[in-house]
């Protein structure tokens, strides 16, 4: 997955995971981390949403790591992870998973706690 700006954290045991850091740990910072399986198309969507949505929504005021579960599939026992990609919003509290390739800004907007569910119960 080609992800251009993007620093590799270093890694004890491997390089699979990234980093994109914008925090300025002012006000609320977000914590993220998103689960993909290699290069697929829904796994390069779902990163491409992702950025787009936190640089529209929350401003220099996240961290995102993807993990890569074809390099590391321990990792998936952490989160708890079933479905691929998902997005895990770790902090601020409480935990948030969201899964799919991110493309309803809508969803990911009320997934991360940033807009509220204006749908009532039909």
């Amino acid at each position: 997955m080609k992800k251009t700006g993007v620093n590799t954290k270093p890694a004890e045991s491997t390089t699979s995971r990234k980093s994109l850091s914008r925090t300025r740990r002012t006000k609320k910072s977000y914590e993220l981390r998103l689960y993909v399986a290699g290069q697929t198309p829904k796994s390069i969507a779902a990163f491409a949403n992702l950025k787009k949505i936190c640089e529209e929504h929350l401003a220099g005021q996240y961290d995102i790591e993807v993990i890569d579960l074809l390099k590391e599939p321990q990792l998936a026992s952490s989160d708890q992870i079933l479905a691929i990609p998902t997005l895990v919003r770790r902090l601020p509290s409480p935990i948030r998973k969201i899964i799919g390739d991110l493309s309803d800004t809508e969803r990911v907007l009320v997934g991360l706690n940033l807009r509220e569910n204006n749908k009532r119960g039909a």
